[in-house]
C-alpha cells in the first residue's frame, strides 16, 4: 500500500484519543475521514470542535456506530485509543481488521500479548493474515520508553549480560486520567484495596520485560512485579488534584526478571504526583557498557501521541498479521517542519 497519502479513522476520542486527531489533522500526508466514540455527548459533533474549539470545521462527524464508519469512509489505517486491557478491544479490533484497516493501538497488553493473551493473540494474528492488513500495540510505554529504546540502546553491542531501565515520571505534569490511574489523593488503604481489584496502575510493565527479553533471545524463568504506593512528603496540588502529605502520590512499579538463574532484566518504573524530575535511563551491562539517560524524561502524553501517528506509515507498509514494535522498521517521525516547510 502507498503511504505517501492514508486515510485515516480515529477510534476513540478521550484526551489522548482527541490529540492524536489533531496531530493527523496537521499531518499532510494523512487525511483524517472518520471519528468514533461511544460517548454521546461527542457523537454527532466536528471533529474540529472537540480537539480545538477554534479550528474551521472539518467535515468529520464523530460516529457512535464503528461498523458504519468503517464501511462508510474506508480508512487505511484505524488509530485506536480505547482501553488498556486487551480483553475489552479484541471485538473492536477485529471490527476494524475485518473492514480492511491496518490498526495501530494504544491498548498496552496488545504491546506483547504472546504470553498473557495467546489465544486472543493467535486469533488477531489470523484475521489480519486473512484481511491482509497489519497491527500493533503502542505507545510512550509500553512501545518506546521501557521496551523500544533499551533494545536500541543495545543495538552497538557485541554481548549483553544485564539491562536496567529506569522511568520516572512527575504524574502532576500529565493529565488528569493519568494522575486518577496512579491513584494520586487516594489514602494508603483505598490504594490497597484497589490495587487488590486489580485494573489498578500502570498496565504494559511485564509486557515490556517480555518483550526485551524475547528479542535477546533470553528465556525468563521467573518475573517478580511489584506494585507499591509513593506517599507524599509534603501537600502537592497539580491544578486538578490535591494530595496532602501522607496521602498516595502514585505508584513505584518493578518487574524483574530472572534468566539463567540471575536478575538480569528489570524494570523500575515511579509515576507519582511532585517528583522532583522526570527522566529515564537505560543501562546495558555489556560489551560496550551502554549508559543512556533523558533528561527530564520523555514526556508521555505527547510521545504517546508521536508513537501512534509516526506508526501510521510503518503498520501500513508491514506485512500482515500481528506485530510488536520489535517486528516493524525503526520508529522515526514524518512530516516535520523542515520537511513541510521545503
Amino acid at each position: 500500500m502507498p503511504t505517501d497519502s492514508l486515510r485515516v479513522l480515529q477510534y476513540g476520542l478521550g484526551p489522548i484519543g482527541q490529540a492524536v486527531a489533531r496531530t493527523v489533522l496537521e499531518k499532510q500526508p494523512l487525511t483524517l475521514v472518520g471519528a468514533v466514540d461511544i460517548d454521546p455527548d461527542k457523537a454527532g459533533r466536528d471533529v474540529a470542535d472537540l480537539v480545538d474549539g477554534e479550528a474551521s470545521p472539518t467535515g468529520v462527524h464523530v460516529s457512535d456506530d464503528a461498523e458504519s464508519a468503517l464501511a462508510d469512509t474506508a480508512p487505511d489505517v484505524v488509530l485506536h485509543t480505547t482501553t488498556s486491557f486487551l480483553e475489552g478491544v479484541t471485538e473492536q479490533l477485529v471490527q476494524c481488521v475485518r473492514a480492511g484497516a491496518h490498526v495501530v493501538s494504544s491498548t498496552e497488553e496488545l504491546s506483547f500479548p504472546h504470553h498473557r493473551s495467546p489465544d486472543t493473540a493467535d486469533r488477531l494474528d489470523q484475521v489480519a493474515r486473512a484481511e491482509g492488513v497489519a497491527l500493533v500495540g503502542t505507545g510512550v510505554n509500553p512501545g518506546y520508553a521501557m521496551d523500544t529504546v533499551p533494545l536500541m540502546a543495545t543495538a552497538g553491542c557485541t554481548d549483553v549480560r544485564a539491562v536496567h531501565v529506569e522511568r520516572v515520571v512527575d504524574a502532576g505534569e500529565r493529565r488528569e486520567p493519568l494522575q486518577a490511574k496512579v491513584g494520586a489523593g487516594l489514602s494508603p488503604q483505598a490504594f490497597d484495596e484497589k490495587k487488590e481489584g486489580g485494573g489498578f496502575g500502570h498496565v504494559g510493565l511485564c509486557e515490556s520485560l517480555r518483550l526485551v527479553a524475547d528479542e535477546l533471545g533470553w528465556p525468563v524463568e521467573d518475573i517478580t512485579e511489584k506494585l507499591r504506593p509513593v506517599r507524599a512528603d509534603g501537600p502537592v496540588d497539580t491544578g486538578v488534584r490535591q494530595v496532602a502529605a501522607g496521602q498516595v502520590a502514585g505508584i513505584h512499579h518493578t518487574a524483574v526478571g530472572q534468566v539463567g538463574g540471575e536478575s538480569r532484566l528489570s524494570l523500575d518504573l515511579k509515576m507519582y504526583v511532585g517528583a522532583d524530575a522526570s527522566y529515564d535511563a537505560v543501562t546495558v551491562d555489556g560489551d560496550p557498557p551502554i549508559d543512556l539517560r533523558f533528561q527530564g524524561g520523555i514526556f508521555g502524553d505527547t510521545a504517546t501521541v508521536g508513537m501512534l501517528v509516526n506508526m501510521a506509515p510503518r503498520v501500513a507498509a508491514a506485512p500482515p498479521g500481528l506485530h510488536t514494535m520489535a517486528d516493524l522498521p525503526v520508529p522515526r517521525a514524518f512530516a516535520t517542519s523542515p520537511a513541510a516547510e521545503a
